[in-house]
């Protein structure tokens, strides 16, 4: 490909000599797009460097998307850089495992009035697939450069227990910080009284609004201190520590989800009194809803009693002036209309697994041989996985493979087992070479598949929650 015959001739169709179209982009006197590069996407530099790093070819600058050259890109074009969006009604947080997510979501993003977090992973997940807050947040910047995507998108450090890893992500730039307060929430058998809290709350009706009034009995009260008392004392330190001062401008975010038990409205209402009223400014909160949120498949539990619950949890967020968050959202479809409306259309949902669901599933359709060999994989690997996830899979319940014809191994992704055992051994899978080498390489031949496939599934997501089309 010659780049200065694709610069000096505009007339040219960009994707004919493998440049993306929407990613060209003038900075005075130079030229700056990606292209395609056999196996790999580069930047392309035509005129002055402008600062990328990278190795002259045919009289341009051909850089590698590493990030040092995606700190230049985000100081070049704001757009390419996070922001804080949760202030925007409905967000959506779409965590890439694997960096090549991202052009299948913006797709979604384009077409309904929600804007989403594009860089959102865990220390696990990093963990897991060996990938560091660098990587996560470079993928999703060089992409939104590559399809011209400028709604804006945040970047989310996800499920953070550590001050250390708070200061990792907000050093990078991260725009969301979701604080995991779960080590330091008790389980719900004991009860620890207070003097203090006794004469705060005992004897008194919070009046919430919209009909709901909150009382405490003395019973209830030091249980509730006991179970949360030490998480609300992490939680104003972490605010302290790196919000207080207005120094990060970033969202914060206080989870209390991954526990045993559900959080009660009642509990709800405690957190987010104290955390008020010591100062604390977060602009969503995730509670444990009742039922069970499993990864990778629907809610189970009782429909009605969720309903009256997140009424409840919604009318509390109001309250107070933050956003409900619902953690592993991913294809809770049968809750998502009574989160849109109990919270009138302003929420935070996290999504993750599914997107990694949607690649693999890509994988059994176009190379069945290959995704037959890494399901036997899985089924090995299953409870080494399930160390890391809580998960009820039946593997009695999946069809053996090899009693599948090509035709029906895709089919596998709409069984609820099926769909577990993939989704909680992801890490394992990506780190045997073999298999890591020959999916990226499916997934780069198989882009288009794969953007579409993320387009329909996650929008699915969107429609359901009752977001409107742009």
């Amino acid at each position: 490909m010659n780049y200065l015959d694709f610069v000096a001739d505009t007339t040219k169709c960009p994707c004919s000599c493998g440049v993306y179209a929407k990613s060209v982009r003038k900075v005075g006197n130079s030229t700056v797009f990606m292209a395609a590069d056999g196996d790999v996407d580069v930047l392309v530099v035509v005129g002055d460097t402008l600062g990328f790093e990278g190795e002259a070819k045919e009289g341009c600058l051909v850089a590698p998307l590493n990030h040092k050259n995606g700190n230049v890109l985000r100081s070049l074009f704001p757009f390419t850089a996070p922001a804080p969006v949760l202030s925007y009604p409905r967000t959506v947080g779409v965590g890439d495992r694997l960096g090549i997510a991202t052009p299948g979501h913006i797709r979604v993003f384009e077409k309904y009035d929600a804007l989403p977090i594009l860089a959102q992973q865990s220390i696990r997940e990093l963990n897991l697939t060996n990938r560091t807050y660098e990587d996560v947040l470079d993928a999703a910047s060089f992409a939104v450069y590559r399809e011209g995507f400028e709604r804006g998108f945040g970047a989310d450090g996800d499920h953070l227990k550590k001050a250390e890893d708070v200061a990792y992500a907000l050093g990078l730039g991260f725009t969301m910080i979701t604080l995991d307060c779960s080590e330091h929430i008790k389980g719900d058998g004991g009860s620890l009284s207070c003097p203090e809290m006794e004469e705060r709350y005992l004897g008194k009706s919070f009046d919430v609004g919209e009909g709901l009034t909150i009382t405490f009995t003395a019973e209830e009260l030091a249980k509730i201190v006991y179970i949360y008392g030490e998480a609300i004392d992490f939680a104003v330190s972490i605010y302290e520590q790196f919000f207080a001062d207005g120094t990060n401008r970033a969202d914060f975010e206080i989870s209390i989800d991954e526990t045993a038990t559900p959080t009660t409205p009642l509990q709800h209402f405690f957190v987010a009194n104290e955390l008020v009223r010591r100062g604390v400014k977060i602009a969503t909160m995730a509670p444990r809803f009742c039922g069970e949120f499993q990864k990778g498949v629907d809610y189970i539990g009782d429909l009605a009693q969720f309903e009256v619950e997140m009424t409840a949890h919604a009318k509390i967020a109001r309250h107070f002036g933050y956003k409900i968050s619902v953690h592993s959202g991913s294809d809770k479809f049968s809750v998502f209309a009574c989160v849109g409306e109990q919270t009138r259309g302003v929420f935070h949902v996290k999504t993750a697994g599914t997107n990694w669901l949607e690649a693999m599933r890509v994988v059994a359709e176009c190379d069945p041989a290959l995704y037959r060999e890494i399901h036997k994989f899985a089924l090995v690997a299953f409870h080494e996985a399930k160390k890391y996830y809580h998960v009820t899979t039946d593997l009695t319940k999946i069809a053996d493979v090899d009693t599948l014809s090509d035709a029906e191994l895709p089919a596998l992704f709409t069984q609820n087992d099926a769909r577990q055992l993939i989704h909680i051994t992801y890490g394992l899978i990506l780190n045997e070479k073999k298999f890591h080498d020959a999916l990226y390489k499916l997934w780069r031949v198989h882009a288009e598949e794969y953007a579409k496939a993320l387009e329909s599934h996650i929008g699915r997501h969107l429609s359901t929650l009752g977001v409107a089309e742009r």
